[in-house]
């Protein structure tokens, strides 16, 4: 039986939410255009339920590059209508449009000329009648049983605005770089971090000159446990790379003689390298494309900033 009704919740939200995508119009477009030209905050209202969801839809929107904080319509009224001000936009979730605590709220809206984008499933409602922009969020029916407790229809309002976050976010040109720095704690920071984070510098990288002597290069190697060196010129640009397998090649192809060989003799004259502003994550995903385990940091000019290995990565647990 549970099993059942689970699946039926599960069935009547997913239409629900199916419904929406054949209904999005130039609504939608509007209240896009709305946001992106505001000049000061989104500021995102409701009561009950639509307002808890409100909430998650302003943490979506400020996580994603448009500022954003959420209003509880009875504070408002009572010493918090202050929040408001000219240049900000206003959305109201209401499913039924007659909210009381909204609709006292409209005076202050209109007086400092501030947008209203309303959520609502009733379209010829009073707030939808007073608004700017009216997005028709409607079901056909709610989850509940008893036809009582929002569910299908507070799912629609959530997946709307996250429909609007994800559309604000490809306009802004929102990238990667700079949800990481919105993110710097938690599980999605660390995975976002840049390989400046992570890299080893100063003495901890491994690098030796082209003339170094092979025993010189092993030695290097052998203090630094990274599995290889950089080879650098005088200037500290980046000449090539040595790996361990590189010694190995070269020793079962020169056998003793590999001793008399320095360092330009056997290096990997085109290493793979990598920024230090690049996402760790990019770091990572060269490294397992290319099967190799680490790479070079190089600035503009090709001079070593230093080197990430991939034990950095799984160390910082970012996968």
């Amino acid at each position: 039986m549970s099993l059942e009704t689970g699946r039926r919740v599960l069935e009547i939200e997913a239409r629900a939410i199916a419904e929406l995508i054949g209904r999005l119009d130039r609504q939608f477009e509007r209240a896009v255009e709305t946001i992106l030209a505001c000049r000061g905050r989104l500021v995102v209202a409701g009561m009950g339920k639509s307002g808890l969801i409100g909430q998650k839809i302003s943490a979506t929107f400020s996580s994603t590059g448009t500022p954003s904080f959420f209003l509880h319509p009875a504070e408002a009224l009572h010493g918090d209508l202050g929040r408001l001000v000219p240049n900000d936009v206003l959305m109201a979730l209401s499913y039924g449009g007659e909210t009381e605590e909204l609709l006292r709220l409209l005076d202050t809206v209109k007086r400092l000329a501030i947008p209203l984008i309303l959520l609502t499933g009733k379209p010829g409602s009073t707030l939808a009648q007073s608004s700017d922009v009216v997005i028709d969020v409607s079901i056909s029916e709610e989850a509940c049983p008893l036809g009582l407790a929002p569910t299908a229809s507070t799912t629609a309002m959530l997946a709307v605005g996250d429909a609007l976050a994800m559309a604000l976010l490809e306009k802004r040109g929102f990238k990667e770089e700079d949800y990481a720095a919105l993110h710097p704690g938690g599980g999605l920071g660390v995975r976002l971090r840049r390989v400046e984070n992570v890299m080893h510098t100063g003495d901890e990288i491994p690098r030796v000159q082209p003339s170094t002597t092979l025993p010189d290069v092993i030695y290097e190697i052998s203090k630094k446990k990274l599995g290889h060196t950089a080879v650098v010129d005088g200037e500290g640009r980046l000449a090539g790379v040595i790996s361990d397998g590189d010694l190995r090649r070269f020793f079962q192809r020169e056998g003793n003689r590999a001793l008399e060989h320095s360092a330009a003799d056997l290096m990997t004259r085109t290493p793979v390298t990598i920024g230090r502003k690049e996402l760790a994550t990019r770091a990572l995903n060269v490294m397992e494309s290319r099967r190799i385990t680490s790479l070079m940091v190089v600035d503009d000019e090709g001079c070593l900033e230093g080197v990430v290995h991939i034990h950095d990565l799984w160390r910082t647990e970012m996968f």
